[in-house]
């Protein structure tokens, strides 16, 4: 069994709980307090600069010709993502600079920032490169399974370019190589160390369903 099967087998059910948490049921039905929309793509913002310089520090420490190749796609994806999704969205909905510096991000961002920097300066670059995918992969998962469920509702919700960005072609793509890449690299990694990925990649999920929820409960600005 390839590493990314056994990722998958221990992330869905996590992704499949992420998908049915009511602050993305409301995106896609377009009933989503927009304060809280507003808070979410801030802190998602603020969680994708942290990403990228993660990613950056994987590029740095990437000695492979063909994987340096493809970080250099993936920050330039990720720069995309932060300017084409959020820059955007923010500026529609009015998001300033000041909103931006006013907002106090997530004790859950900072705890899972931390720990997805512990794994590559601790374990190196592949335990670096997998923690950073499961954010890559849920996004794609849960994007996917939203679309198919809530089809009619994402079409007419005010919401519906999130979606979309998360069920592009290029976007699952991508992500569909950083899971080969990882299989890859992962292929002469024995047992015990497959099993601590596996740990890790969990552990990220975990983070990603703890984000959601601190995401709902909380309307730290107003619309």
């Amino acid at each position: 069994m390839k590493l990314s099967d056994r990722l998958y087998n221990l992330a869905e059910p996590l992704w499949v709980e992420a998908a049915d948490k009511d602050f993305l049921i409301n995106m896609a039905m377009g009933t989503l307090d927009k304060s809280l929309f507003k808070n979410y793509m801030i802190q998602d913002y603020l969680y994708l600069l942290d990403y990228e310089d993660i990613l950056k520090k994987c590029l740095w420490l990437s000695g492979d010709e063909q994987l340096g190749d493809f970080l250099k796609k993936t920050i330039y994806d990720t720069e995309r993502e932060i300017n084409t999704v959020h820059k955007a969205n923010m500026k529609e909905i009015g998001v300033s600079d000041e909103d931006i510096e006013n907002c106090v991000k997530e004790p859950v961002i900072i705890e899972y920032i931390e720990y997805i920097n512990e794994q590559l300066e601790k374990n190196g670059l592949l335990f670096g490169m997998t923690a950073l995918l499961e954010c890559s992969w849920s996004y794609a998962y849960i994007g996917s399974v939203m679309v198919k469920k809530y089809y009619k509702e994402i079409t007419d919700s005010i919401y519906a370019s999130w979606f979309k960005a998360y069920t592009d072609e290029e976007y699952i793509e991508s992500n569909n190589t950083w899971i080969k890449m990882i299989d890859k690299a992962a292929g002469c990694v024995g047992e015990e160390e497959a099993v601590k990925l596996c740990k890790v990649f969990k552990t990220c999920a975990v983070y990603e369903n703890l984000f959601w929820d601190a995401l709902d409960r909380k309307k730290c600005i107003d619309f």
